[in-house]
């Protein structure tokens, strides 16, 4: 979709939520989520302020049951009475009852296909016939059309949210852990939606695992366009991590697909305060056109299965010089149209040392997935269901296990995508209430309800009796 000159962003509809547009002729829209607990009105408006204030133009919250989402009409009412009029999204799982109340308070409501109507994932194999298989999507259908009348209503849009790591096994079953599965996912909500005349939606698919992310959202467009569906598209790597890592891993996922022209709304999630995340989210989106052309211009220079990405450092500094390369490659990388990389600052004057511009390149490598040169961390960023300290174990667990080269440890606040995200992990680290977290291997949850002051240690003991066995 883009050359040498040529920048073209994919055609969507525009989906209505409160006084933005998102598609269509709009700009990219930023946007995070917030981290407290949505009952505590204070602290999450006091949040959702700071989010704003950064530039966010949405704010989500995490509702997790019916007093939760009634919380947000109060949310909302502070925000408006103190000049705050961005829009508001609940955040629902495991409760379709609860998206119905949110739908009533909030702008936006997402809901998560994996959990909306199935039940919470348990790695089970479920066989069906394909009646069966049929009335499990009416079920769907029964449960989706009373929200959707609400919806309809009080002028609330809808995202449609799957994540890679809460697949239902339903889908899982039927179509295995592939991007048809997930693809699927989505589409069997957005049939509905699309029978009922509900065009106020917005889709995302989400993945901690660049590759999957990238080519999933692909055919997702693909699918969508044999349907005559042109919704907007919300872009994400979920469990990114925090620091340069998650921002290169952020902007690797994103990139690819922003610099192809498709994106509508996106959020970089960091292990992070949430306001953190804005200004990384906006750099991604105004650079867009710039890091279209440095790819296009990439991929002329590929000579003997190595990317040359010649750029300028510019007065930017270090983050904007990553970034820009990150998104400049992030599409070639992840499609193996190269395995090597070498990055140039073109600057005579350069501030950047030949060291540095090889970590960088490792690292972008390592977000794409070609190759592993340190540990790998998948962590989420935190949210109102998340009961222990989320920031401090990623630094513990990042101090204790930097050392282990090419291993996978995921640090997840709870157990909506955990299982699921961290199939793709060695370790995984998953809160399970108060001051409390569960030690898994792979996907198999090896202690439970370990104290948080302890868990570490725990988790240092399970890998070396891995390891050394």
């Amino acid at each position: 979709m883009t050359n040498q000159n040529t920048y073209l962003r994919r055609r969507t509809s525009e989906t209505r939520v409160g006084n933005i547009g998102i598609g269509g002729a709009n700009p990219i829209r930023v946007q995070s989520m917030a981290t407290t607990n949505t009952n505590d009105i204070e602290a999450s408006v006091a949040q959702a302020k700071r989010i704003v204030d950064a530039g966010g133009e949405l704010v989500r919250f995490t509702t997790q049951g019916t007093r939760e989402a009634e919380s947000m009409r109060l949310i909302a009412e502070r925000m408006k009475a103190d000049g705050y009029t961005q829009p508001l999204v609940a955040d629902v799982h495991f409760n379709a009852r609860v998206a119905d109340v949110a739908a009533l308070y909030c702008e936006k409501v997402r809901i998560n296909p994996g959990n909306y109507v199935d039940p919470g994932r348990v790695f089970k194999h479920l066989e069906y016939t394909d009646e069966e298989y049929s009335q499990e999507l009416q079920k769907i259908e029964r449960r989706l059309l009373p929200f959707i009348d609400i919806c309809r209503q009080h002028h609330t849009a809808v995202r449609i949210g799957v994540n890679h790591g809460s697949l239902s096994d339903r889908i899982m079953s039927r179509y295995g852990d592939t991007p048809e599965g997930i693809v699927e996912s989505c589409m069997e909500f957005l049939r509905i939606f699309r029978r009922e005349g509900f065009d106020d939606v917005v889709i995302s698919i989400k993945a901690s695992n660049t590759v999957v992310m990238v080519s999933t959202v692909r055919l997702l467009v693909k699918t969508m366009d044999g349907e005559d569906m042109h919704y907007p598209l919300h872009l994400g790597v979920t469990e990114a991590g925090e620091g340069e890592d998650g921002r290169i891993k952020s902007a690797v996922g994103i990139g690819a697909l922003l610099t192809e022209g498709i994106g509508d709304t996106i959020r970089v999630s960091l292990s992070e305060e949430p306001e953190a995340e804005i200004p990384v989210a906006r750099f991604l989106a105004d650079h867009v056109e710039e890091c279209a052309r440095l790819r296009s211009e990439a991929e002329a220079s590929i000579q003997d299965d190595t990317i040359h990405l010649r750029l300028d450092s510019g007065d930017d500094g270090w983050e904007a010089f990553a970034l820009k390369a990150a998104m400049a490659v992030g599409g070639l990388l992840i499609d193996r149209k190269a395995t090597q990389l070498v990055i140039q600052d073109v600057r005579p004057d350069s501030q950047f040392d030949d060291d540095a511009l090889v970590q960088l390149a490792d690292n972008i490598l390592q977000a794409a997935r070609v190759k592993f040169t340190k540990t790998e961390y998948i962590s989420c960023p935190g949210c109102g269901r998340t009961l222990y300290n989320l920031q401090e174990a990623i630094r513990r667990v990042k101090a204790a296990t930097g050392h282990l080269k090419g291993l996978k440890i995921a640090v997840m606040g709870c157990i909506v995508n955990g299982p699921g995200e961290m199939a793709d992990a060695d370790f995984g680290y998953v809160g399970a209430g108060v001051g409390r977290v569960s030690l898994y291997r792979g996907k198999e949850c090896v202690e439970k309800n370990i104290p948080e002051d302890e868990a570490v240690q725990h988790l240092l003991r399970l890998i070396e009796k891995v390891m050394g066995s």
